[in-house]
């Protein structure tokens, strides 16, 4: 008898599938470039063309989006599947079942299933061939591309965010054929649009990155060229002898303007220096794309980095004509900046009159004079000047009418400082009204001291009580009044500032101005994003919804009280307790609901020893514990109870709680509850047993 040979493996090679289009948007580009190589892979894979693990490499420039797949088959290997067919006895019917997928019936497995026996057919499919499949994956994969915006650049139904004029699809040597967004494929890219040949033909799929590099002048990899970038911009800033700043956010911007960097440095006239820093660093960084320098005590120079998409001998002409142009945007800096000290802000403020806040909420000058009257409330609250906090938020948003800001809307509060200066303003004014966006994002700084945290407070407290009184809450991932910031923003401010606050008072004050109208959605809304802010601060669910399902009111307590419940769980009696406190809580919970009343316990009832033990360790825990919790002492307060453990175990193990005596069961119940009260006075212990 012949031994059957084993089929043989698919070869294999290495795939290359390239776009070429024109310049795709710099902020998408990275997110792009992932999204085409993850989901690429994920089809290889899918398509059983490519083993689960699969050896990408992916590139993303201005004017293209590549990736490298090592080891794709050329035939996909072979599968197998079950179906599940009729029952076994009903001989026609499995006839026709293994007719419908041509097999013999005899083929067929038997089964048994709770509804009987039944065949089950075992189908094989061929493996497809990569040059049947590839073109119509790379077409699914364009469209489900994450971009906001597409475009339609020929007669045909090809869409996509920028035209795509070249395509390549490569398995090795061998070029794919077939068409993606009406574009045919082949082995030709483009190199630099300046520098590099307009045409490459490429041997293989594994020279792509090197021949690109070589003949095309193109960095192909986004983070080989991120890292050249800031190699160059380093190296450039230590010769001037000054540093970059706060740099990250545009560096990958500019790694996506850019195919073949290099980095020069330019120069401004010095005198622009008196307008504001920010400004100037705005307008370079988001208009030109220039990385300003500082000198080493922070300050800016009248200096600045080009990163070029041309690599030259000579570069003035490069570096002259960027300082031509940043020229015109200072200058628009400083006449801004001249014209609008030219009015006093506190003149600014009727004028808010015409500018809506929310159609249902009324215009920015009627938020002004809300967020005004609940600043002086927090304030009076943290014992600092009322009058000041007020004309803070009188001031507050009077900037909004000021060119500067109306042409960088980001500067917001950063001018209305300057101008509140200029004015003759109190500096504590001037600071507040810078401060009181903050914080902007995560990790932002928050205002400094109670004065700027009062107004701060105010203005997101505003934002929150009146959108949520109008219902126009967040939905999903969709906050378009970035309200789940502003709420954050207020836990941060109130915790991280240790500020003396109820929550609960609050957000009453900020309903003020809408009197009638619910606080039960903001008030879960608040506790959900403290529930977030303190999981990402490292503690356990268990700890947190301890905590925060008694609705603490000092939110600026919770970080010591997460501490006290962690502390308590380390101990070795805490699993006993709180599984005892949870079972308190069900009885509790029982007698209740059957309309049970109980008041102080009366010692002269307690019969049982395990109960009058439990009495006399409760009262002498309590005793200790009070001084504790007066101190804020919240772990010291919960371990005092810890001695609980062996009365409470004797309790249980000898004591019926729900006798039929009444007066017994009630005695029991206002033991427990004493117990209970006292053992959870700032947090739930029996959520630790969850």
């Amino acid at each position: 008898m012949t031994k059957k040979k084993p089929a043989k493996a698919p070869a294999t090679a290495s795939l290359l599938v390239e776009l070429l289009t024109e310049e795709l948007p710099p902020k998408s580009l990275r997110v792009l470039g992932e999204a085409f190589a993850e989901q690429l892979v994920a089809e290889i894979v899918r398509h059983r063309l490519k083993d689960r693990v699969a050896s990408k490499q992916q590139f993303a420039t201005p004017r293209r989006l590549a990736v490298v797949i090592r080891d794709v088959r050329a035939e996909g290997l072979d599968s197998e599947h079950e179906v599940d067919g009729p029952v076994s006895s009903n001989s026609k019917a499995v006839e026709g079942f293994a007719k419908k997928h041509n097999i013999a019936p005899a083929s067929l497995e038997r089964r048994q299933t709770p509804k009987g026996e039944i065949v089950v057919a075992h189908l094989k499919m061929p493996g497809v061939k990569l040059d049947a499949v590839l073109p119509s994956i790379v077409d699914r994969i364009v469209k489900k591309l994450p971009v906001s915006k597409i475009m339609r650049w020929s007669d045909g139904d090809a869409q996509f965010v920028r035209p795509v004029h070249g395509l390549v699809l490569m398995l090795g040597r061998h070029v794919v054929s077939g068409t993606v967004l009406g574009v045919p494929a082949g082995n030709t890219t483009n190199g630099h649009r300046f520098m590099g040949a307009a045409s490459i033909r490429l041997p293989n799929a594994d020279e792509y990155e090197a021949k690109l590099l070589k003949d095309g002048r193109v960095v192909a990899d986004f983070a080989t060229r991120k890292s050249e970038i800031e190699k160059q911009l380093q190296a450039e800033a230590g010769r001037q002898k000054a540093s970059l700043g706060d740099y990250q956010d545009l560096l990958d911007e500019v790694t996506a303007l850019v195919e073949f960097p290099a980095v020069y440095a330019g120069q401004f006239d010095a005198s622009f220096l008196e307008v504001p820093h920010e400004c100037l660093i705005l307008t370079m960084r988001q208009n030109q794309k220039y990385f300003p320098l500082f000198s080493p005590d922070g300050k800016l120079l009248p200096k600045f980095l080009i990163v070029s998409n041309m690599r030259v001998d000579d570069p003035r002409p490069i570096v002259g004509g960027n300082e031509r142009v940043i020229r015109p945007r200072l200058e628009d800096a400083r006449f801004f900046f001249n014209q609008d000290r030219k009015a006093r802000l506190d003149t600014r403020v009727p004028q808010l009159a015409k500018v809506v806040f929310h159609n249902k909420l009324g215009s920015q000058l009627e938020r002004t004079e809300r967020i005004k009257l609940l600043a002086g409330e927090i304030a009076r609250a943290l014992g600092v000047d009322t009058m000041v906090a007020e004309r803070a938020a009188e001031l507050c948003k009077a900037d909004l009418l000021t060119g500067m800001v109306g042409e960088f809307p980001e500067l917001q509060g950063v001018m209305g400082r300057y101008y509140a200066l200029h004015d003759g303003e109190q500096r504590e004014v001037a600071d507040a009204i810078e401060q009181h966006y903050r914080p902007r994002f995560a990790g932002d700084k928050l205002p400094e001291g109670p004065l700027a945290s009062a107004v701060a407070l105010a203005d997101k407290l505003d934002s929150l009580a009146g959108l949520f009184s109008i219902k126009e809450l967040p939905t999903g991932d969709k906050d378009p009044f970035g309200l789940r910031r502003a709420a954050l923003g207020v836990v941060r401010i109130v915790v991280e500032n240790q500020l003396p606050l109820s929550l609960k008072d609050l957000v009453g004050s900020a309903f003020g101005p809408f009197r009638g109208k619910p606080q039960t959605d903001l008030k879960m809304f608040f506790t959900e994003r403290m529930r977030s802010y303190f999981l990402e601060r490292g503690y356990s669910a268990n700890e947190v919804e301890a905590v925060l399902s008694l609705n603490p009111v000092a939110i600026a307590l919770i970080p010591k009280q997460l501490e006290a419940v962690r502390a308590f769980s380390a101990l070795p009696e805490a699993a006993s307790l709180a599984a005892a406190n949870k079972r308190i809580a069900n009885i509790l919970r029982q007698a209740e609901s059957k309309g049970e009343s109980f008041a102080d316990v009366d010692v002269s009832a307690l019969k049982e020893p395990a109960e009058i033990s439990l009495f006399e360790a409760l009262q002498t825990a309590a005793r200790s514990a009070k001084p504790l919790f007066d101190s804020g002492d919240f772990a010291g307060y919960l371990k005092a109870f810890a001695s609980l453990k062996s009365p409470v175990d004797s309790f249980f193990d000898a004591v019926m709680v729900l006798t039929d005596d009444k007066k017994l069961r009630e005695n029991r119940l206002a033991l427990l509850t004493d117990m209970r009260k006292a053992m959870n006075r700032f947090s739930d212990i029996s959520k630790l047993a969850a």
